[in-house]
């Protein structure tokens, strides 16, 4: 059986290495099995060229720059909300090219976000989304390219990196 295959979008190092530094401190240790990621799709087939080939193809791209625009309270979690004209476009191009092996929750409208709480009380969630609200201050990050992982029923496995090429 091929495992499912995860695409996340790639940031630039000091953004991701904050980001996963607030999911190191708020995310439940005993499941925190990831760098914070933004996911693009959740579940697609591995091993078909198709992705691969599409993929690289999409980032055929400059870097583009992602507005980090609030905290938003999940329920039982915390996330950074983030927004992109470019990540909308490039993310709607993607479901075109991906449409025969989309599932439910990936032929949505994509709701692009860092989570960096989960699987926590909704006290919980809501102390530290309170916290983090009353610091935040808007800012900009840059997307460098797109990563593929394979899901292992928790942890994922690193597949491949494609680094957005300046055209």
């Amino acid at each position: 059986m091929k495992l499912p295959l995860i695409v996340t979008l790639q940031l630039e190092k000091p953004a991701a290495d904050f980001f996963s530094l607030q999911r190191k401190t708020y995310f439940p240790a005993h499941i925190n099995y990831l760098d914070a990621h933004l996911t693009l799709f959740h579940v697609l087939p591995s091993g078909e060229t198709i992705i691969k080939k599409t993929i690289e193809s999409i980032c055929q791209r400059n870097e583009f720059n992602l507005e980090v625009t609030g905290i938003k309270n999940i329920g039982n979690g915390v996330a950074y909300n983030i927004e992109s004209q470019e990540l909308s476009a490039m993310h709607l191009n993607m479901q075109k090219e991906f449409d025969s092996f989309l599932t439910g929750k990936d032929r949505g409208k994509l709701w692009p976000h860092i989570t960096i709480q989960n699987k926590v009380t909704a006290f919980k969630a809501l102390t530290l989304y309170q916290k983090l609200s009353s610091e935040f201050k808007p800012f900009s990050v840059k997307a460098t390219g797109i990563s593929t992982w394979k899901y292992l029923d928790g942890p994922w496995e690193h597949v491949e990196d494609f680094s957005f090429t300046r055209i």
